[in-house]
């Protein structure tokens, strides 16, 4: 049974493509559902701005091992997020 808690627990989990499709089913069953629609735009809109990764910097990510290292990629989000 597909619900808006099941989505939602999804979406926290990081399962954006299976809470995009319970939110998508909901509002077919209830086209007037004001949280599956606030929901489909915000996780819609979160693939549109990050459809790429930057293998660099992931690499980077995965291979830290020093505190001046964490801060280099804290920076960087920082940035990515502004």
């Amino acid at each position: 049974m597909n619900t808006l808690t099941l989505a939602s627990v999804y979406e926290l989990q990081g399962l954006k493509e299976e809470a995009l499709e319970i939110y998508k089913e909901i509002l077919k069953k209830e086209p007037q559902n004001k949280e599956a629609k606030v929901a489909i735009r915000r996780l819609c809109g979160i693939r549109k701005k990050y459809l790429g990764v930057n293998e660099e910097m992931k690499a980077f990510f995965v291979n830290m091992d020093s505190e001046v290292e964490f801060m280099e990629f804290e920076r960087w989000l920082a940035k990515l997020w502004n």
